[in-house]
């Protein structure tokens, strides 16, 4: 099963999420609609809404508020592409201009404000205090993710627990709560809800994983993003906390002094590190045990195909090239 398979398979309610998003979308102010609908067409894999309407097949759900909370989750991380890009200073997401490059910084923001209100007004409509509880939760951790990794820039001395913490807020939450709301939709029991949060937590921290790691291996073509913008904003993530930690005293102070300094000046001297340390392979054997244990956590569910996507979306996480 491919990726393409996936797509296919749910194309029909992807289509019906795309819809909503764009009925939710709309406000009196033009300006909004403007730059909403410029960040949330502009060529994201939707993964999040996906992991929605998986996760409520799997457990056999076939009503329609698993479209409306799609498109919650995926307002929710919009606004969080809003907000990280005027944070840093990005210029390019998705091989187009960000928002905020575009816009202006305040546009950005205010618009990014706009997508979590509307998320909130939206998740109000299903009427499940577990859903909002879910929500709210996951959106006030994001929050707090932000912040964490806007204190770690230029921090050369983070350590991966540390790193590893930012992810698990900043990204893998979203992806646990999109798996956890399909599951209670689907009147999951509690263990079940319990495995489906285990499974998208992991598969979140994998997927940035692999991000952080094709920061200094992919093509610009397939990113969508300048590689070596991580460095240059002075983000200390994996590939360089390890060459850090195996490196030789030069090679740890060359990584160092690029994540205190920022800029792209020291990039390929820093890729030359990365390189000969191995880091990168260190980097994907870690994305691939946080994929092992995604898996492994939803193996009991009932056979379905709705499972076998969610298995080779995990699969497919740590194989992607953007």
């Amino acid at each position: 099963m491919s990726i393409e398979h996936i797509r296919s398979f749910i194309a029909q309610d992807m289509s019906i999420v795309d819809d909503v998003i764009r009925d939710k979308l709309h406000s009196h102010v033009a300006l909004i609609q403007q730059v909403s609908k410029y960040i949330i067409n502009s060529g994201g894999k939707r993964l999040r809404p996906a992991l929605v309407v998986l996760s409520a097949g799997a457990f056999g759900y076939s009503g329609k508020h698993q479209h409306h909370l799609a498109a919650v989750v995926e307002f929710i991380h919009t606004a969080t592409l809003l907000h990280d890009d005027v944070v840093d200073e990005s210029e390019l997401r998705r091989n187009k201009e960000t928002a905020n490059a575009l816009f202006g910084n305040a546009a950005s923001v205010l618009v990014g404000d706009f997508l979590y209100s509307r998320a909130f007004q939206m998740m109000v409509e299903v009427d499940n205090m577990r859903v909002m509880q879910v929500l709210a939760d996951a959106t006030n951790t994001i929050a707090e993710g932000e912040v964490l990794q806007l204190l770690n820039c230029r921090d050369p001395d983070v350590d991966e627990d540390n790193y590893l913490r930012v992810i698990r807020f900043k990204t893998a939450k979203l992806f646990e709560a999109a798996s956890r709301l399909g599951a209670i939709l689907g009147d999951a029991t509690p263990d079940e809800e319990r495995a489906l949060a285990v499974y998208g937590m992991h598969l979140g921290t994998a997927f940035q994983l692999i991000d952080d790691l094709l920061d200094y291996s992919g093509d610009n073509q397939d990113t969508g993003k300048n590689l070596g913008d991580d460095l240059a904003e002075g983000k200390p993530t994996l590939p360089l906390i390890y060459a850090m930690k195996v490196g030789t005293p030069e090679q740890a102070g060359i990584v160092r002094s690029a994540i205190e300094k920022g800029g792209a000046d020291g990039f390929q001297p820093v890729l030359e590190v990365i390189q000969k340390t191995n880091a990168l392979d260190y980097a994907r054997k870690c994305a691939q045990a946080e994929v092992d244990t995604a898996i492994a956590a939803i193996m009991p569910l009932r056979e379905s195909e709705y499972k076998d996507c969610l298995l080779q979306l995990a699969t497919f996480s740590v194989t992607r090239n953007h």
